[in-house]
């Protein structure tokens, strides 16, 4: 949670996350969760003034967005061609004026 409330307008993808975490990649689930807890906790924290914001990931082979996404995740294969080579979500600390 501190990454972003220092950071705000940074984006940062799920791998760099890792590494400035020292986490392997088999923790990218627990993160996953870890981002959405601190999603929750930044917006009450501030009265809705702050949000982290979420850029959906992106089939590579065919282009798709994944826009219906609730909550955080790399999804593993796309619906549209099947593919698996789907881009990591962004995460970026949004402040309203």
């Amino acid at each position: 949670m501190e990454i972003f409330l220092s950071n705000p307008g940074v984006e940062f993808t799920l791998h760099d996350l890792l590494q400035m975490l020292s986490l392997r990649s088999s923790d990218a689930k627990r993160l996953l969760d870890d981002i959405n807890h601190a999603a929750k906790t930044i917006r009450r924290a501030t009265n809705n003034s702050a949000f982290i914001a979420m850029k959906p990931p992106v089939c590579r082979d065919c282009g798709y967005v994944f826009t219906s996404l609730e909550s955080a995740r790399k999804p593993s294969r796309c619906p549209r061609c099947k593919g698996e080579r789907i881009s990591e979500p962004i995460f970026i600390l949004v402040k309203r004026k």
